[in-house]
């Protein structure tokens, strides 16, 4: 049985049939990538990975609690395996009863296509995209511009079996575009990135026609000091702000007086109304071209993740509804805790309820009432107070001023201080909801849908001298 020949199920099972301990669960996945990398117009590299990771969490029984022991290895051979299954039991009879311990998860329907095999992702998949990109160049190449960039795509098939008789099966693609478009003297750079489930919806001309305008708008040049500025975040800069909301939004961290979601003097906020607009804030694995694992995959414990819960049926989630703070994430061991509902987190997140407005509409619509910021994208976001979810970050490749309904140049880079739950209470406007990469976050999370937010106030809060 080599790492390459076993099929996921079939190591997953014989994991099950080693184990000795009271119980077990075991996560196979199975996973592949594809890529593409080009800079100056050119394609520069390209490759196809593949690999598997497999998960023991054993589970031991003692007078003082369950214990859980937790090992993840690569490539695992025949005769890696029992040593792996060993090596969680004696992490598990080592470690102490652990705080989350609940009864593993039975009851749920086993995946049908739990023993076939894993689905694979290859170069194959940019059969359309990469002869599209070689004309994007071209065009590129005679308007005076450089495009620099990246297109990944990968697949993972993930087996989760337990001792408890649990066999479910997702299989999960995730592609990302990233596009750079430079003045060949690189003083001018704008940026556009997009989220895919195949690459079949994405066009990179669109993109370099998209590119070709914002570096046009940045001929013009000028200055603005720090300062609060009406300004139109994008739903790339909308997402990178509320999945960091949602990571967040711990209900036990919330229960003990930690986070911007504690009620003052005790509780959660839960029921309070965050922002006038009618948004709501959700995650739905079935939501149609961001779907997502339907059960919850958890390789390690922590904060409201628990590997006891593995396999525990996700369903759409409301954590923000019409405006008002209606879920915070927990395990089952932290909604006991909390008494809240047990509400998992779910790897996609969609914010509607906004106006059927495109981001180029609101900046129309934008009056003289003074000068008006058009971002592209947000950078290095970092935490400063959890308990207002402050955070501090840097605008980056183009920030345009809108005047009169019109971009009329392009603006320094800004230092920002702000915190998305109180963007949401003071955002005046929010546009029509569509499919967007996060840029901040995408080697993590890139299934989101967002609407463009019009803020009347943003803190600029210093001059960033970056490009």
């Amino acid at each position: 049985m080599s790492a390459r020949t076993t099929k996921p199920h079939e190591i997953v099972e014989r994991a099950l049939e080693l184990s000795r301990s009271d119980g077990c669960v075991v996560i196979a996945d199975e996973h592949s990538s594809a890529d593409l990398r080009w800079a100056g117009n050119a394609l520069t590299t390209n490759g196809v990975t593949r690999g598997r990771t497999l998960t023991v969490i054993a589970t031991v029984d003692g007078a003082q609690g369950t214990a859980s022991g937790v090992v993840s290895r690569s490539a695992v051979t025949a005769d890696e395996l029992e040593p792996l299954v060993r090596a969680a039991e004696a992490a598990a009879r080592g470690a102490g009863p652990a705080e989350d311990a609940q009864p593993l998860v039975t009851g749920v329907d086993p995946s049908p296509e739990f023993t076939e095999a894993p689905a694979e992702t290859t170069s194959a998949v940019f059969a359309d995209f990469a002869p599209a990109l070689g004309e994007a160049f071209a065009r590129a190449r005679t308007g005076g511009r450089e495009l620099y960039g990246f297109a990944n795509h990968e697949m993972v098939s993930t087996y989760l079996g337990t001792s408890t008789g649990l066999r479910l099966r997702h299989d999960q693609p995730n592609g990302t575009l990233e596009v750079n478009a430079k003045s060949p003297d690189r003083t001018r750079s704008a940026w556009a990135g997009r989220s895919t489930r195949d690459f079949k919806d994405v066009d990179p001309a669109a993109l370099d026609a998209e590119l070709a305008v914002r570096l046009g708008w940045a001929e013009r040049r000028l200055e603005l000091p720090a300062g609060r500025y009406e300004t139109l975040l994008p739903p790339t800069a909308v997402a990178d702000l509320l999945i960091y909301q949602l990571w967040s939004a711990s209900g036990r961290d919330a229960a003990e007086g930690r986070t911007v979601f504690s009620r003052p003097g005790g509780g959660t906020r839960v029921g309070e109304r965050l922002t006038e607009l009618p948004l709501t804030l959700r995650s739905d694995p079935n939501e149609p071209g961001l779907e997502s694992a339907p059960f919850v995959i958890a390789h390690s414990s922590g904060g409201d993740q628990s590997v006891f819960d593995n396999g525990l049926p996700l369903s759409a989630t409301d954590w923000v509804r019409e405006g008002e703070l209606h879920r915070l994430t927990t395990s089952r061991h932290s909604a006991g805790l909390t008494g809240l509902p047990t509400a998992p987190a779910v790897d996609n997140l969609i914010l509607d309820g906004g106006e059927d407005r495109s981001l180029e509409e609101m900046v129309a619509a934008t009056d003289h009432r003074g000068p008006c910021l058009l971002l592209t994208c947000l950078w290095y976001i970092r935490e400063v107070d959890p308990a207002t979810l402050l955070l501090t970050g840097l605008t980056r490749d183009g920030v345009y001023l809108v005047e009169n309904g019109e971009v009329t140049g392009e603006v320094n880079n800004f230092r920002f201080n702000e915190s998305p739950v109180d963007l949401l209470g003071r955002a005046a406007e929010a546009g029509r909801t569509e499919k967007t990469l996060p840029r901040e976050w995408s080697d993590w999370f890139t299934r989101a849908a967002m609407p463009a937010l019009r803020i009347p106030d943003f803190n600029m809060s210093s001059v960033s001298r970056g490009v």
